[in-house]
């Protein structure tokens, strides 16, 4: 089986979450047997197109353009849409239909929402990461359940084998608070995260690159009177450092305002970490009963919910729910069989 990974072009830039699916997927489905390449622009036509089945990562204005031409040319592709909104679907649903609207009377105005739902609709199959990434895209877009399969999110095995003693001896800590992510955009919620850190007598760590612009200002201001509070501007996905510092925290907090579910909660529980986590965009599916929920416009909601998870003993369920369930390789099988699901009826490639 030939499969070909395309995404927009701007994930090498940012490093997150959709360049590591990307790499890591790549990788386990390799090791079961499948040949998976990374979309090549500038190779001729023939052996751009020579897969059986092209995966796109993101359903938006990124990709439209590249969906649409396969769509045109009847070349079967599949969509990881990661998708998601706190609008309610009704909301989705009727800019849906406002886009439908405006692109016949109003040449040139398009919405966002009209780009997710072409991309959906002209798939073979979509996978989203959560039921509740499903429900809306169902519900919001009009996406047949038919063909949607919920496949999770992963994270590499390596992080429950983590050490925490590199990071204690680089840095003198152990049992801190951490969160790793991006600093700066608006979903990530640092402010008010470090708005309750500055009011928890105990160590915490941030680690992540700044993105220049949003909350980043407003967050190195905060920084600059919380002495609990390290920030490491940022280590590799591959680094030993990073996969010790889940490893030696006791506590790993992601009040982003929605995630499905967070890359880095499912490293840092694999790790063995208490997580505190945003209630929306799917988390519960993924961590159950076993994590702290709280409010993210809340910043006492988050203090109380970091206070409560340094209170309570590891949560080893949480470790092998992980393990069991959503490392690289068990996701890369359960793709592997849906593709193969739909390969079964796809149309004849554009020749």
């Amino acid at each position: 089986m030939k499969i070909t990974f395309f995404t927009y072009q701007s994930v090498m830039f940012v490093h997150g979450g959709p360049h590591v699916k990307i790499l890591a997927l790549q990788q386990a489905l390799q090791k079961l047997g499948v040949q998976v390449s990374l979309f090549d622009m500038w190779a001729d036509r023939d052996r751009a197109l020579d897969a059986d089945l092209f995966q796109v990562f993101a359903a938006n204005l990124a990709v439209y353009d590249f969906a649409r031409k396969l769509h045109e040319r009847n070349v079967p592709y599949v969509v990881n849409p990661i998708f998601y909104t706190r609008r309610s679907w009704p909301v989705v649903a009727a800019f849906s239909r406002l886009d439908r609207l405006t692109r016949r009377f109003l040449r040139g105005l398009w919405w966002d929402y009209g780009f997710t739902r072409d991309v959906c609709h002209w798939a073979l199959g979509v996978w989203p990461n959560t039921r509740a990434e499903a429900d809306l895209l169902h519900r919001g877009l009009g996406v047949a359940k038919e063909k949607m399969r919920v496949i999770p999110n992963g994270v590499s095995e390596r992080f429950y084998h983590a050490d925490p003693a590199l990071f204690e001896k680089s840095y003198g800590m152990r049992d801190f608070i951490l969160n790793v992510g991006h600093v700066g955009p608006d979903r990530k919620n640092v402010v008010r995260l470090v708005q309750a850190l500055r009011q928890i007598d105990h160590p915490a760590v941030i680690i992540g690159r700044p993105i220049e612009g949003g909350e980043t200002p407003a967050v190195r201001r905060l920084l600059e009177s919380a002495p609990n509070i390290l920030w490491i501007e940022g280590l590799d996905h591959n680094s030993e450092l990073l996969a010790s510092a889940y490893a030696a925290c006791r506590v790993f907090v992601l009040p982003s305002k929605f995630e499905t579910p967070g890359r880095a909660a499912l490293e840092a529980a694999l790790a063995g970490a208490n997580i505190v986590i945003t209630p929306h965009g799917g988390t519960r599916e993924y961590f159950q009963d076993m994590a702290e929920y709280v409010d993210p416009y809340s910043v006492e909601a988050i203090r109380r919910g970091i206070l409560k998870a340094l209170e309570k003993p590891p949560i080893p369920a949480l470790r092998e729910r992980i393990r069991q369930n959503y490392v690289w390789e068990r996701v890369a099988q359960r793709l592997l069989e849906y593709y193969q699901e739909l390969l079964g009826k796809a149309p004849a490639p554009f020749t």
